[in-house]
């Protein structure tokens, strides 16, 4: 194992800015995936558990959302929530039980709402209840992005750690292009944040600015 005095944050940008770095680029089409943008952990002077990393995270997620919905691609939307007792959390939800547990973020709560500040298109837009890490498990995504044949996933919300790489992972493994706009995701520390980008531009996706994402829309004819 290789050992290093250099900071998380420090190790992804000397990677991510390695000239000679491959990616997997763009595809032809694309979907937004927007992973539990919701106030258990958005709302950072309201919930122990919220996190924020860019301040202008969501509005760059709207503004994606509207560049998407005028190409009429996909934009999903995830949240996790869960029944009285937990069950629905599995051995996931057995580790803590304080108010503050993810078990504990039940149905109709404040916790489980989408954050006030982000525009949902509840007629258009896909809403999906998920109950583990990724985007993926047990809800209708995979079949969702078949039926529109994108070849591309574009990935936004949180945490970086957790639902994100999650999501990033099943992404690949299901042979999509899967792209990270780094000011659109987040996670509680720094090092956790920067790490998993590391991963993940290491493995699993092409972690780039959100400019570089609206620049390859614009050039789909928005």
């Amino acid at each position: 194992m290789e050992e290093s005095d250099k900071t998380a944050r420090q190790i992804f940008q000397e990677i991510k800015a390695n000239p000679t770095r491959a990616k997997f680029g763009f595809g032809k089409k694309a979907a937004l995936v927007n992973v539990d943008l919701q106030k258990s952990y958005t709302c950072i002077d309201e919930f122990k558990t919220a996190y924020q990393t860019d301040p202008k995270q969501l509005d760059y997620v709207n503004d994606l959302a509207v560049k998407f919905r005028a190409l009429e691609w996909p934009v999903i939307w995830t949240y996790v929530a869960y029944m009285e007792d937990g069950g629905d959390a599995g051995i996931w939800g057995t580790r803590t039980d304080t108010p503050d547990s993810l078990q504990n973020i039940k149905f109709g709560s404040r916790r489980s709402e989408f954050d006030d500040k982000l525009i949902i298109d509840d007629k258009r837009d896909a809403i999906y209840l998920k109950k583990m890490p990724s985007a993926f498990f047990e809800t209708p995504l995979q079949s969702y992005l078949v039926w529109h044949q994108v070849d591309t996933l574009i990935l936004t919300g949180g945490s970086t750690s957790g639902c994100i790489r999650a999501t990033a992972v099943d992404s690949l493994s299901r042979g999509y292009r899967t792209i990270v706009p780094e000011e659109c995701v987040a996670d509680k520390h720094e090092s956790y944040h920067f790490a998993n980008l590391t991963d993940l531009l290491l493995k699993y996706a092409d972690v780039v600015s959100v400019s570089e994402v609206f620049e390859w829309l614009n050039g789909q004819g928005v």
